[in-house]
């Protein structure tokens, strides 16, 4: 029974790391229609800054300043944001798939320079010993986990009501105008440029905190961590869960996590251990079956936007509707 609770709070814990992820991706995407595909750069980033700054001192490698772990969270989300920044004012210009052959590519170079950097990054060998929150109750697994899980679950929620009163607000209604017709939305007034790159930026540490998160709770990470698997692992819990809906993005990242680690459990029981490449990419088949499955029963996902955005859209238009053919019989 306490293995089962701790195993409960451990798959928990790192499905929720990744839904913050997806938080993070569905401002981005979701709401602007901006087409990122180097998350996994973003997190990376997030990881490796959390990580220098909290670690002890180590020969060789750039570290020993010992923060605090809150520290190194805020830490790793500032450098994300910071890199998203900077990315975005270079490259928010370009459209659709121009912008997301630049994010690639970021995100191949970041994975790159975090594989030669030994004396900043430790090179292939990544960097350990990384704290993990309540790391005095580790004697006790199932204490343990359970903290762990309870750190998590308030950082999903202070993500998803910032994040949902941002888009609620005047602001993230630009960000729905800009996505929809930006045309219409620059005779308004609005400068895309501006918006776009807040929403990049703003994105972009969100990414860089749940990245940060999951290194600590992990307590290892090395650049292997970070290839584009991850990119499409975030994409398809969004896709799932149901883009530019925020419950969404924490649902499919739930359930595209359980399928995940389901299915690792499942082909490692089936293949022998020197063919687990192989069994590694039946893992992603069945990510991708089960992507097409819920493209084809629920094509704007499990919990789409249709029900946050579209559908009081649709109350508003019926309204109007009536009021004009209300007004016609009065004039009859």
């Amino acid at each position: 029974m306490i293995d089962l609770l701790s195993y409960g709070a451990f798959f928990l814990t790192m499905a929720l790391t990744y839904a913050v992820i997806c938080l993070g991706l569905n401002l981005q995407w979701g709401q602007t229609g901006l087409f990122n595909v180097g998350v996994a750069g973003f997190v990376a980033v997030g990881a490796y800054v959390s990580s220098i700054l909290t670690t002890p001192a180590i020969d060789g490698r750039l570290g020993g300043f010992d923060l605090p772990i809150v520290i190194g969270w805020l830490g790793g989300g500032l450098g994300a944001g910071i890199l998203c920044f900077l990315l975005g004012a270079l490259t928010l210009r370009l459209r659709a798939d121009y912008l997301a052959i630049a994010t690639f590519g970021a995100a191949v170079v970041i994975q790159l320079t975090l594989l030669n950097l030994e004396g900043i990054t430790g090179g292939p060998f990544g960097i350990g010993f990384i704290p993990r929150p309540f790391g005095g109750l580790a004697e006790n697994p199932s204490l343990f986990a359970i903290a762990n899980l309870g750190v998590l679950i308030l950082l999903v929620l202070v993500s998803y009501f910032a994040l949902q009163r941002l888009t609620r607000s005047p602001w993230g209604r630009v960000l729905r105008a800009l996505r929809e017709d930006e045309e219409a939305a620059k005779a308004l007034g609005k400068d895309p440029v501006t918006y776009r790159l807040q929403a990049f930026a703003i994105g972009g540490f969100i990414m860089g905190l749940g990245g940060a998160a999951q290194a600590h709770f992990i307590g290892f990470i090395a650049p292997d961590n970070y290839m584009p698997t991850l990119t499409f692992q975030v994409w398809t819990m969004l896709i799932v869960g149901g883009s530019g809906n925020m419950r969404g993005a924490i649902l499919g990242a739930v359930l595209v996590w359980a399928i995940w680690a389901l299915s690792g459990s499942l082909v490692a029981s089936v293949f022998p251990p020197d063919q687990q490449a192989r069994a590694a990419s039946l893992q992603i088949v069945l990510i991708g079956v089960a992507l097409c499955l819920v493209l084809l029963l629920r094509p704007y996902g499990i919990l789409g936007e249709a029900g946050t955005v579209r559908a009081p859209l649709r109350r508003a238009l019926r309204r109007d509707l009536n009021s004009h053919s209300e007004g016609q019989k009065t004039d009859v």
